[in-house]
């Protein structure tokens, strides 16, 4: 059984997460597809944005992406998004979370200024290392 209303879910926001954090722990589709049973044909889908995941895959992926389900919701594009983020959850995800809340920015700059931290927070941080 799937939401009342799939479209209110931003399908390619999933996508790009499921691809991003795949891609940064080096799985492949499968390897994904098995750690959160959900097969890698789907999976495939929702990263090139043609799939339209039901309820518990949907679940399932946030999960695995520790990233709540609220922040896959589409907000109208006339309203102003709270900027909401957890503790855990990684200092590009939440300045991202700011630039898309940002009444200022277009969508397209704020992603792409995300997209722009992200590359650098990336380049220019270091790993903790472990005693």
């Amino acid at each position: 059984m799937g939401f009342k209303n799939e479209s209110m879910i931003n399908t390619a926001d999933l996508g790009k997460a499921i691809k991003r954090r795949r891609e940064e722990l080096k799985l492949s589709l499968r390897d994904v597809a098995d750690i959160v049973d959900v097969s890698a044909s789907t999976l495939s889908r929702i990263e090139n944005g043609t799939g339209r995941p039901d309820a518990d895959n949907i679940a399932r992926l946030s999960q695995w992406l520790n990233m709540p389900v609220d922040r896959l919701f589409r907000h109208e594009a006339s309203s102003v998004e709270p900027v909401i983020y957890y503790p855990h959850e990684a200092t590009p995800d939440i300045i991202e979370a700011h630039l898309r809340a940002d009444k200022d920015l277009t969508p397209e700059t704020a992603k792409a200024l995300a997209e722009l931290f992200r590359v650098a927070y990336k380049q220019f941080s270091t790993p903790v290392k472990k005693k």
